[in-house]
């Protein structure tokens, strides 16, 4: 398999501007992000998708490799399958999150190995949890699977819904991190609009809604991102 790895990056954010070229102790976040995802020896190729110069001069100073695309991408995988029609010849695409500088290539290891599997069609990550208040929280995403693992759905909400209380039962929520088969990629950026997905704000919802496996991975570790400027001082701990 021939693997390509996309960092989308864009310049414009309403909670913070400019986050991708932040200095995290000497090296930019961009930088960061893709030192930590270059790890990866499953990784054939590796490019920075911005929409904006400075991005892209940015990881062209530190030697990566970076390519600039359209300031109309409703999101991160639309940005990744506009670089995907450059690279044709790829069988697999991993869209790696550009604000998470702590990125674990193990992750983005156990993610491509289950396209060894051919019937995968999209791989994600999923974390158990039992912790109310990511639970309660809308901005950490939930997730319920079949007996292979595969999604059936992903909510805001807390799901399943507990009418029968259980002391066994570990939650399962979700990690923004996805791999696909290429021709896979491109179907779902062609898809139309679903409600659920307009009412969930959730674009996988519309992927699951056009019959498309989503194979859930578990892991038990979540590296953190830097959303806002308040989330730079637990990043630069861990630094």
């Amino acid at each position: 398999m021939k693997v390509l790895g996309i960092i989308p990056a864009r310049y414009s954010s309403s909670r913070f501007p400019g986050k991708p070229l932040i200095d995290l102790k000497g090296k930019s976040m961009i930088q960061r992000v893709y030192e930590g995802a270059l790890k990866s020896k499953k990784i054939n190729r590796l490019i920075v998708a911005t929409d904006d110069e400075r991005i892209l001069n940015e990881v062209k100073r530190f030697g990566g490799e970076a390519m600039m695309t359209s300031i109309d991408h409703p999101n991160g995988t639309s940005r990744c399958n506009e670089v995907l029609a450059n690279y044709p010849d790829f069988d697999i695409v991993i869209n790696i999150q550009g604000d998470e500088p702590l990125v674990n290539f193990k992750q983005l290891d156990s993610l491509i190995e289950v396209f060894n599997d051919e019937s995968i069609e999209i791989a994600t990550l999923g974390i158990r949890t039992n912790e109310i208040e990511e639970l309660e929280n809308p901005n950490r995403i939930k997730i319920v699977t079949d007996c292979q693992d595969n999604a059936l759905y992903f909510s805001r909400s807390k799901i399943p819904y507990e009418q029968n209380k259980s002391n066994t039962y570990s939650f399962l929520r979700h990690i923004g991190l996805y791999a696909f088969k290429s021709q896979v990629l491109t179907e779902v950026c062609n898809f139309p609009k679903t409600e659920l997905e307009e009412l969930e704000s959730l674009e996988q919802l519309r992927w699951l809604y056009n019959d498309k496996r989503i194979r859930v991975v578990l892991t038990d570790f979540e590296s953190p991102n830097i959303d806002s400027p308040e989330d730079l001082e637990k990043v630069l701990k861990h630094l």
